[in-house]
């Protein structure tokens, strides 16, 4: 599969973003599509638009061709040997963390990286654009490395729409294809089914794991590793750490604290591999502290670590639904709705579950996602929750087919889940 996927939403990103005074630092799980998106992408965007190739300066620093680089030092009078005159200059820097080193991060020291880039922004005639793996490269280090002017760009593996503009075919056939192996790009050179299941493999034991243990010198090595398993197999479901330690003890007989496995999840998600939804009391307005959902970066990912054995439907939905929302910029956290019922004449209070709350600016939607609804009683239970929650904020239901949307009486709109996933503005059908 040779066909370049665009990648337009993040495009944009960069291209609203050009020439803003800040540092623009693209950030994501490894292998999602970060160096193509800057390097192939952004660059034929800048070419195309009239910018001259001597006016993009590169520098790749896990090349051994860039290896003096990694220095700052070395770094600042590469780039700046490459500005000769006033005019505008565009520069990227691939694997930025290979020029900050771990005890900077990790005790909090004076990170010379930053003061070369700062510096070159002074040129005022700069734009830097950089990509950082997530060994050193995290999230909560983009504003202790540029002390606030780093503007994030946050990239995710291949959307379902994105997918599918590359395989293209029957859309169903296309969804299950996607549903088993994800959306990391380079999934899609994999001609055999077997390469596919490899390539997946491997990132977690030669990427991912290697760097989260290099990164926070982690010596519990299988304790990460059941963890991580512990989470695919679970997606979408309540836990916390204690729960966890009692489930390692008790399947896997591993004693560990719930304390190491709370850093442990926070390592977890720092490095992309998964992401945490918190649940919110929709009529209480306010946040539980405990238990949360984990979602996998990648249904692909999630599979192969289960050596692809198990393959829930529901869940696996679910994570996908999860993870279009994020791509989409969407705030989402899981919502719980306290539902009176009356039984027998007496009146109980029960606590319903909303899939998800989404919110960007100052839109909110409320999402539930159900495999099926042909049983009466499955969609009044997937409903219910719904009807309850007191307000008017809009309210959508998504299934697996291919129907057309269409609003009930109660003002919920029923969505397909091709149609949400392939129609960027279905939501607001």
């Amino acid at each position: 599969m040779n066909k370049v996927i665009q990648r337009d939403h993040y495009l944009q990103k960069l291209i609203d973003r050009k020439e803003n005074g800040l540092i623009k630092v693209i950030t994501g799980i490894r292998r999602c599509g970060k160096s193509f998106l800057l390097f192939n992408l952004y660059y034929d965007y800048l070419t195309a638009n009239g910018v001259d190739e001597d006016r993009i300066i590169t520098v790749a620093l896990d090349d051994d061709r860039f290896e003096n680089c990694r220095d700052p030092k070395e770094l600042s009078s590469y780039i700046r040997s490459k500005i000769t005159d006033d005019q505008m200059y565009y520069i990227f820097i691939d694997e930025v963390q290979y020029a900050i080193t771990k005890e900077e991060l990790k005790n909090g020291e004076s990170v010379r990286l930053y003061d070369v880039l700062n510096g070159i922004m002074r040129l005022r005639n700069t734009d830097v654009y950089v990509t950082g793996s997530n060994s050193k490269m995290l999230t909560k280090d983009v504003m202790s490395v540029f002390r606030g002017r780093g503007d994030e760009v946050r990239v995710y593996p291949l959307s379902f729409k994105e997918y599918f503009s590359a395989v293209q075919g029957d859309k169903s056939e296309a969804y299950e294809e996607y549903a088993l192996y994800g959306g990391m790009p380079l999934v899609l050179s994999q001609k055999r089914d077997s390469d596919k299941m490899n390539y997946l493999r491997r990132l977690f034991d030669e990427v991912y794991f290697k760097d989260i243990m290099e990164r926070y010198d982690i010596e519990l090595e299988e304790v990460l590793k059941e963890l991580t398993d512990n989470l695919c197999s679970s997606v979408g479901s309540l836990t916390n750490s204690l729960k966890i330690e009692k489930t390692l003890k008790s399947v896997k007989n591993i004693n560990v604290s719930s304390n190491t496995i709370s850093k442990y999840l926070v390592y977890l998600t720092e490095a992309f591999i998964f992401s945490r939804a918190n649940r919110y009391d929709v009529k209480g307005k306010k946040y539980f502290e405990y238990p949360v959902k984990y979602y996998c970066a990648d249904i692909g990912l999630r599979n192969a670590r289960l050596n692809f054995r198990q393959q829930e439907e529901t869940h696996i939905m679910e994570n996908i639904i999860y993870n279009e929302l994020l791509c989409r910029d969407y705030l989402v956290d899981v919502g719980v709705v306290e539902v009176i019922e009356k039984k027998g004449g007496k009146k109980t209070k029960k606590q319903c579950e909303i899939d998800f709350i989404i919110n960007k600016g100052s839109k909110k939607y409320y999402i539930q996602s159900a495999l099926t609804t042909d049983n009466p009683d499955k969609m009044t239970a997937e409903l219910r929750p719904l009807k309850n929650t007191n307000d008017f904020f809009k309210k959508i239901i998504i299934t697996k087919t291919a129907m057309k949307p269409w609003t009930d009486e109660d003002g919920i709109l029923h969505l397909g889940l091709y149609e949400f996933l392939l129609n960027e503005n279905s939501l607001e059908s």
